[in-house]
């Protein structure tokens, strides 16, 4: 079979299921590793996949920004590569939440402007995605840190427990195997936003990994996908598929551009 048919016939699986892995696209077409991963390649060089370590997700097609703040810069690669995956995850007409961290920021910098809601309490998520037509934005209302830029406080609280959504986008300060951590202002906030969603994703590059914060605001239970950019320890690896959190990673070589 010649690449150019494997690769439709790749397509075609990512239609019906939306994600493949190495394994599966050895086994369907009777490919090498080698072989395989030289078709996600070249498939994503026509920006038609993006690839995880092990496979590929179809993704959201992303849309670049004219306007993209200064203030967002400084977002790292590990980041941006942990925000495109995760907005590769969002499907039209999804009802999602985003909470205020970096990383979840970048996943609303790759989100395409297609039929979906999101919820927020992040006043520089709501800015970005305010240029794409598409999205209806839903900005909850509490108290403003300013230094941060997102509300907090008990009306945001009650005003999430109305809401029910397909995804949760949650960004942590410290991963262990404890749980997730960050500020109590913040973590209280970012528990509620767990509690209304189907699907709990949680987004946390490598340095975060082994940190506990002051206050712990959920444990593993409540955590369906978590999306880093290097694979955890082992000991942390195992827990994590002792509680049935599946982990997505970045290719190491993809290429992520703002």
């Amino acid at each position: 079979m010649y690449q150019e048919e494997r690769m439709q016939l790749i397509m075609d699986h990512l239609a019906k299921s939306g994600r493949i892995s190495i394994e599966e696209l050895c086994s369907i077409f009777d490919v090498s590793r080698d072989t395989a991963r030289r078709d996600l390649i070249k498939l994503e060089d026509q920006n038609l996949i993006v690839r995880t370590r092990g496979g590929a997700l179809l993704p959201s097609p992303i849309q670049e920004f004219k306007n993209y703040k200064d203030r967002l810069t400084t977002v790292s690669d590990e980041k941006k590569a942990i925000g495109r995956l995760a907005a590769a995850l969002v499907r039209k007409g999804d009802r999602i939440i985003l909470d205020s961290s970096t990383t979840v920021q970048a996943c609303a910098e790759y989100l395409h402007p297609q039929d979906c809601t999101v919820i927020t309490n992040s006043i520089n998520s709501a800015d970005l995605l305010s240029e794409k037509d598409l999205i209806q934005i839903r900005l909850l209302g509490g108290m403003l840190h300013k230094e941060h830029r997102y509300v907090y406080g008990a009306s945001v609280i009650d005003t999430l427990s109305n809401y029910h959504v397909e995804k949760a986008f949650i960004g942590v300060g410290g991963v262990t195997t404890d749980g997730l951590s960050s500020g109590d202002e913040e973590g209280k906030v970012k528990f509620k936003m767990m509690e209304q969603a189907d699907t709990v994703i949680v987004l946390a590059d490598h340095s975060k990994f082994g940190r506990n914060y002051f206050y712990r605001f959920a444990d593993w239970s409540m955590v369906d996908i978590m999306i880093t950019d290097r694979s955890p320890d082992k000991e942390m690896l195992d827990f994590l598929n002792k509680n049935q959190v599946e982990v997505l990673i970045p290719d190491d070589d993809q290429e992520v551009t703002l």
